[in-house]
């Protein structure tokens, strides 16, 4: 059994449980107890899991890291992800970005494109796109959150929806095994929702710490995307939900 779907099975174990012990998962997967710790240490490094003594159970589903600490996780599977994405976007698009660290990369990764049309309720992603001096960059109004300069709220959402865009560059904080998109903030799930409605490409962007990750709030299905970028192998049955809803799966 290879690590990556170890890692996959071993999320699903805990999802299942709450919490797992090293030797459950040692006569699970009859591995020894450093691979295991190993396993642990390398979920637990990119936020999937959190370690406690003798084991491992799920992160918090109500509350989502600190900005700065999510901002250095996963840096370069996060930028690897953004120089692919960016690829089939053509200069002279309109693209909508969300909240999100691994759009902001995205955001980075856009600098070289040319005459792009931006509509962003990210603070973040307007001040690195207003460097480049052939785009233009409108920010929603609405109410500025404190601890990640995203904008959310109602009058955010009306703004949104003036709009009809070329693409709508998502970020999420989880996805769940049957493909659900989740989140944790209610007002920001239902910005995205008016950015996927307005988008006439969805480009879902997300490193391997957001599978099996749990959040409160579903904002839909991956099956709502028309292309999804990620690091990481994806299980099987959310390979099949890619398939048969002619989701495109690039891989870094």
């Amino acid at each position: 059994m290879n690590q990556t779907y170890r890692h996959s099975q071993i999320l699903a174990l805990i999802k299942e449980r709450d919490f797992v012990s090293i030797d459950e998962l040692v006569d699970h997967f009859k591995v020894t107890p450093q691979t295991i710790r190993r396993d642990l240490n390398a979920l637990a490094k990119i936020n999937a899991v959190a370690r406690h003594h003798g084991g491992a159970r799920l992160v918090s589903s109500t509350k989502n890291m600190e900005y700065q600490e999510r901002k250095q996780i996963n840096l370069q599977a996060k930028n690897n992800i953004a120089q692919k994405l960016v690829k089939i976007i053509p200069d002279g698009s309109s693209l909508f970005i969300n909240i999100g660290t691994t759009t902001e990369a995205v955001a980075e990764a856009l600098q070289y494109h040319k005459d792009l049309k931006v509509v962003t309720n990210n603070i973040h992603v307007a001040a690195i796109m207003s460097k480049n001096e052939s785009c233009s960059v409108i920010v929603a109004g609405g109410e500025v959150r404190n601890n990640d300069g995203g904008i959310i709220g109602e009058s955010t959402i009306e703004f949104i929806d003036q709009f009809q865009m070329d693409f709508g560059v998502i970020g999420i904080s989880g996805i769940d095994e049957d493909g659900s998109l989740l989140d944790y903030d209610y007002r920001e799930v239902r910005v995205s929702q008016s950015i996927i409605r307005n988008s006439r490409q969805i480009l879902l962007a997300v490193d391997q710490s957001k599978f099996g990750r749990n959040a409160i709030v579903r904002l839909g299905s991956i099956n709502e995307a028309h292309h999804l970028f990620t690091d990481f192998d994806p299980s099987d049955n959310i390979k099949m939900l890619l398939d048969s809803n002619n989701v495109q799966l690039h891989i870094t």
